[in-house]
């Protein structure tokens, strides 16, 4: 079964899914960003079959979140680098974690601690501010299609 594509859907948030939307991708994004380069670390990490990282890695390419280097001889070695557009996933990939972490896990045993390398100290949640930094919960913003043009 194929999945739904959104790319011809006028929407910030269906046009990522499309291109990052799937669990695997945001796994191996996820594993890229703890230092994972190479296809045996990501497989080696995910348990995934070795078709389906083959066709996630290649789509993460494809879009422009990673780049795939040849570290090797000739092409017998690649890496998977985060690329530009894959680093600024950091912030939805921590508000996901985050998330889990109250609701999934309730703040308790968490899996994965976060903390600053330089201070040692825990990170903290990710919020959504204003342009003068203040904090903005959703009663606080208006959602809204971009207008008709004339």
């Amino acid at each position: 079964m194929s999945r739904t594509r959104f790319d011809s859907m006028e929407c910030s948030i269906a046009q990522s899914l499309d291109q990052i939307g799937d669990w695997w991708s945001l796994l191996i994004v996820r594993d890229a960003m703890r230092g994972m380069r190479r296809f045996g670390e990501f497989h080696e990490s995910l348990g995934i079959s070795r078709n389906i990282l083959t066709q996630r890695l290649g789509r993460l390419v494809e879009q422009g979140v990673l780049e795939r280097r040849d570290v090797g001889q000739h092409g017998t070695h690649w890496e998977y680098r985060l690329t530009a557009k894959g680093r600024d996933l950091f912030p939805v990939i921590i508000a996901l974690l985050q998330w889990g972490d109250k609701w999934i896990y309730f703040g308790e045993n968490l899996p994965v601690v976060m903390r600053d390398r330089a201070t040692g100290r825990p990170v903290a949640p990710v919020r959504v501010t204003d342009a003068d930094g203040r904090p903005l919960e959703l009663r606080d913003v208006n959602l809204s299609q971009r207008p008709e043009e004339d």
